[in-house]
């Protein structure tokens, strides 16, 4: 019997405007309304450690383990140079990556591949789970994973549909308040081996102009993503030229 593949991925469908409009709601809740953001924070976090780990791969770093804490920080550990291109892209790539996701995401809804996007997120929670390195992490990981499974595979359409326009908004719209949050310890002084502080000392650049970066990137994403979902038009962007 071949493999049902295209059961899985599902044929393209656009949910009417208002789940996109309420799972941006909802998305923004999660990430405005500090108990729950303590929660869905973790959410993030695996995100940015991907990225860092990712990069680290790429550049040709050797990539030891990830670990995630109970606090919602986390550690990717790698053999490398400590200076250099490749350590700047292995730790710009952590700020950048959960917004990059989410406008990928964004980038699949618009098309109408929800389902796409559901299995697309359990492939790339795999390797995360593979270099996990303690049990809360690996916990996290796995419940993330039977989370995202249980939707794709038991839910109906309307509810895929929801949980993914609600997980993409919140990547998109939770990449921004890491990036403040980052800021807000460098000014307390309690950040000072942040990804900013790091950068800051491989480049010479100081660590606020690297929180610029990654505030300008998190807001561009978050505004394209808007777009490609159609909540906001192309032309109200900052960027837009005249019609």
């Amino acid at each position: 019997m071949p493999f049902p593949l295209g059961d899985i991925l599902g044929a393209p469908e656009q949910p009417p405007f208002g789940v996109v409009a309420g799972a941006a709601l909802i998305a923004l809740a999660l990430v405005m309304v500090n108990t729950i953001w303590r929660v869905v924070r973790n959410a993030i976090t695996i995100a940015h450690e991907g990225g860092h780990a990712a990069a680290a791969v790429l550049t040709g770093r050797r990539l030891r383990g990830i670990r995630l804490h109970s606090d919602t920080s986390g550690l990717t550990i790698m053999k490398g140079r400590p200076t250099g291109l490749g350590m700047i892209v292995t730790l710009l790539a952590g700020y950048l990556t959960p917004s990059l996701l989410g406008l990928g995401g964004a980038a699949l809804l618009d098309r109408g591949y929800v389902r796409l996007l559901l299995w697309l997120c359990l492939l790339l929670l795999v390797p995360i789970l593979i270099m996990i390195r303690n049990f809360y992490g690996l916990l996290l990981v796995v419940a993330t994973g039977a989370a995202v499974f249980a939707v794709s595979w038991y839910a109906t359409a309307p509810w895929q549909a929801l949980f993914a326009y609600t997980g993409v908004w919140f990547l998109l719209i939770g990449g921004v308040r890491p990036v403040v949050e980052v800021q807000l310890h460098r000014r307390r002084g309690s950040g000072m081996r942040s990804d900013p502080d790091q950068l800051a000392g491989i480049t010479r650049l100081p660590g606020g102009f690297w929180v610029f970066v990654f505030l300008l990137w998190t807001i561009g994403t978050a505004l394209a993503g808007a777009v490609l979902l159609d909540l906001i038009p192309a032309s109200a962007l900052p960027w837009a030229g005249p019609a």
